[in-house]
């Protein structure tokens, strides 16, 4: 299961190869109530085919008819909603204000090699210069870099896996967890010692790594834009990992386990010097509590529950 963004990018790509007339639009800013995040994107031809969206299907409509219409060969800056009259207008029923930037795409608009790089689980800045619809790609290094920026003549819109999700145990759970995870952007890495449940991991784009979860844990040097799960149900494996996982800058450390479980869980801890304020940090039973029972249901009790702290909703 790919990301939004690579099921965009491939369409757009397609329709280059096809020398179909095609452009991207970017969500930049939204203001007040909006359906979509600054950094949305919606590819469309003249023709009005489309795949992706960055209004929930408001104004989608009416850029196919502006680009029927307009067919513009530089960079347009548009914003929908900016009043109470044009947000009847342009039928924004969430009363609030999105600008977006329309470009043509050609051939030397790097949509290949953007894609390429997503797929290698490469974070890239793509820059797009407003004013002569020229296009860079550039490697992103900072962790919390905002998704977009933009100014008066450059547009730069970060792509790729901008959070990790390390998960601990390569079984039904991580399975489902993994794909759920890789939909929503996230480079996923797994880890599991036990060769006879690695036999059986079926997902080929997604490795596990045979290491200690410790050693794993070290190893990818976790920081604030990282999620830990530990899953095998091997008490061992589980509290190894978390030894690693609850000193480090992870935004989420959760484990599987019952509230008793989880309250053994935490009384070894303690005799393992790990500060309350560490062990304070782990989230079990892991999951949001929608009366979850297959592992289907569990990884996305967990994958929800992850999503909520990650965009600041829950603690």
């Amino acid at each position: 299961m790919e990301s939004a963004d690579l099921q965009v990018l491939e369409t757009l790509q397609q329709w280059v190869e096809e020398n179909r007339r095609s452009y991207l639009v970017t969500l930049v800013k939204t203001l007040g109530s909006a359906p979509r995040s600054p950094g949305a994107i919606l590819a469309l031809t003249d023709q009005g085919d489309m795949v992706g969206s960055v209004s929930g299907g408001c104004v989608e409509d009416l850029l196919v008819d502006y680009l029927k219409e307009q067919s513009p060969s530089l960079p347009q800056r548009m914003n929908y909603g900016v009043d109470q009259h044009q947000a009847l207008r342009y039928l924004l029923p969430c009363g609030g204000n999105i600008e977006i930037v329309i470009e043509s795409i050609n051939s030397l608009s790097l949509i290949a090699e953007l894609r390429s790089q997503i797929e290698k689980k490469q974070k890239v800045i793509r820059q797009l210069n407003l004013l002569t619809g020229e296009v860079t790609l550039m490697p992103a290094v900072n962790p919390v870099q905002a998704k977009v920026n933009i100014n008066e003549s450059l547009l730069e819109v970060v792509f790729g896996p901008r959070y990790r999700l390390l998960i601990i145990g390569a079984n039904q759970i991580g399975f489902y967890l993994a794909q759920m995870a890789k939909a929503l952007d996230y480079q996923v890495l797994v880890c599991d010692p036990r060769e006879e449940i690695r036999r059986s991991w079926s997902l080929s784009d997604v490795p596990v790594d045979s290491s200690m979860p410790d050693d794993f844990i070290q190893g990818q040097k976790p920081d604030c834009n990282t999620a830990i799960v530990a899953l095998t149900h091997d008490l061992k494996q589980d509290d190894l990992a978390l030894m690693d996982a609850l000193v480090s800058p992870a935004f989420y450390v959760g484990a599987v386990g019952s509230r008793k479980t989880q309250e053994a869980r935490k009384a070894r801890l303690e005799t393992l010097s790990l500060k309350p304020e560490e062990i304070a940090k782990l989230k079990g039973p892991i999951g949001l509590s929608i009366g979850s029972k297959t592992p289907p249901e569990i990884a996305l009790a967990i994958l929800a529950q992850l999503t909520a702290i990650k965009n600041g909703v829950m603690h």
